[in-house]
Parts: structure tokens; sequence; C-alpha cells
């Protein structure tokens, strides 16, 4: 289960990064938002399933991190990557794309393994917390992708884009975007966020019998 987790992971990010952003259209902000919710919700959770509990698991080694301000850290990546300025420097530059992806994956990673992972000892205190994280993250993907897809006026240019051949309109586009983000990321956070709370408030055996 774990090492299946870690492939899928690994493989969503190869198609991410590889096949889609630079063939699907990278000045499209569609194409943008796929990749940013391939990585931060699809990848992320994964990998934070295959690491969750092992060496590689930072959280173990940080207890101090804990899933608020993992949480917090996702809001300051996700909010700074998506102000005008720094969108019109990622797409003119790879340099600046490459730093930008590598932002995403390493707040998403730490967010999910701060929720999934840590020591045994205080896991089900660190699921309670890591409830509210997801949730948190939730409402404000929630935000972002209605201002962006509410926007009356398109906020990363004007220009005509090519979104995997088709070509949109600079407002669609956006729009389009931000509709990605509305029915990814929040969903996924916000399912995670049901879940954890499910795991922890969950009936547990013990070694003495059942509660």
């Amino acid at each position: 289960m774990r090492r299946a987790s870690l492939a899928t992971g690994l493989l969503l990010l190869a198609v991410a990064w590889i096949i889609v952003l630079p063939f699907g259209g990278r000045e499209s902000f569609t194409i943008h938002m796929i990749v940013h919710m391939s990585v931060v919700a699809g990848a992320a959770p994964l990998l934070a399933v295959g690491l969750s509990g092992f060496r590689h698991d930072l959280t173990v080694r940080w207890p101090w991190f804990t899933p608020v301000i993992a949480s917090l850290v996702e809001l300051v990546a996700v909010w700074g990557w998506h102000l005008p300025a720094a969108r019109v420097m990622a797409e003119a530059s790879w340099i600046v794309t490459a730093l930008e992806q590598a932002t995403f994956l390493a707040a998403g990673l730490l967010l999910w393994l701060s929720c999934l992972g840590g020591a045994q000892e205080g896991r089900e205190a660190r699921q309670l917390a890591g409830t509210f994280g997801l949730l948190f993250t939730s409402m404000h993907m929630t935000l972002l992708g209605a201002l962006l897809s509410l926007s009356p006026r398109p906020l990363y240019g004007i220009e005509n884009v090519t979104c995997f051949g088709v070509t949109l309109g600079a407002a669609v586009d956006q729009q389009a975007g931000g509709v990605v983000m509305l029915l990814v990321g929040a969903v996924v956070y916000l399912l995670g966020g049901v879940l954890l709370l499910s795991s922890a408030l969950g009936p547990r055996e013990h070694s003495g019998g059942r509660l």
C-alpha cells in the first residue's frame, strides 16, 4: 500500500511536470492550475501516505511542525504564488517556474505529512489538529478559486492562450483555472479533513479489550 502510494505520487508528478506543464500550454492559467492541483492535492497526499511513519517522515523529527503551522505555510505559498507579479515571473522564466513548483510540492507534502505522519505517540491529537489544518486549507482554496472564477477582469494578462490546443481568452482561461481549484483542491482537502476526523473519533482497540 505504501509503496503503491509512493509510486503513484511520483508518477503523477512526472506526468504533471514533464508532460502537462511544458506541452499543455505553459502560458495558460488553466494548465498552471491543473499542474498545481496535481501536485498539492494529488501527488502530495499520495507521497505522504508512502512516507508517513518512516525515516523520511520529517514530522517525526520535527514534532513542532504541527498541522496548523503547515496549513499556514501552505496558505502563504498558494496565495503568494498567485499574486499577479509572481505569475508573470513564473511564466517568463523556467527557473522561477521550477521554484514555484518546488514550493508547492514542499508546502503540500509537509501539510499532508503533518496530518498523516508523525510519531505514534500523540497521533490522535495530531489527527484532530490535521482536521483543522485540512479544512482551513479547503476554505482558503475555495475563497481563492471563487475570486479567480468570479473576477470581472483577468488578473494575469489580456492575451489569448492555448490550453491543450484550444485557444482561450484571458478571462475564460482564468475562470476555468479557478473552477479547477474549486473542484479539485477545495474538495480533496475537505474530504481529507472529514476522513481524518472520522479516523480520530472512530473506535479504537486496546490490548485490554474494546472501548
